[in-house]
């Protein structure tokens, strides 16, 4: 059975790629580790700015990756093994993880900070020229 998709219209030329963005958020559905999304007025040039906060409590600068590839923000984690402990009780989570998100047009992430426990991912959409294209009419 194949899905109709409401970008299949014919007045919908070129929006082919929203199905694919809609198709890769639905995916990121785990929730670990813990994050929140704020949005922040940014400067006049920048226009708006969000910045992602994610619990990573227990991992080191180098167990983590953060990447952008394809309008999509991709962060992973993995501890390095230190040999064999032996736990009476372990609650925080040792687990590696991957959390994606996709970026709308024109977002850029513009740094990556660890500290305490949280990294913090400041992320900036600049403010789009308006273009106007005249286009000449020939005989």
């Amino acid at each position: 059975m194949s899905r109709v998709s409401v970008f299949s219209s014919p007045l919908f030329l070129g929006f082919e790629h929203f199905e694919r963005l809609l198709d890769q958020a639905s995916k990121a559905t785990d929730n670990f580790p813990p994050y929140n999304i704020e949005r922040f007025p940014a400067s006049a040039t920048a226009g708006e700015g969000w910045r992602i906060a994610l619990a990573v409590a227990g991992f080191a600068k180098d167990d983590l990756e953060v990447m952008v590839e394809d309008r999509q923000l991709a962060i992973r984690g993995a501890h390095r093994e230190e040999g064999k402990r032996d736990y009476m009780h372990r609650g925080i989570a040792g687990r590696s993880f991957a959390k994606s998100f996709v970026l709308a047009d024109g977002m850029e992430v513009e740094s990556a900070q660890l500290e305490n426990g949280l990294l913090t991912l400041t992320l900036v959409r600049r403010a789009a020229e308006k273009k106007i294209l005249r286009i000449e009419v020939r005989d």
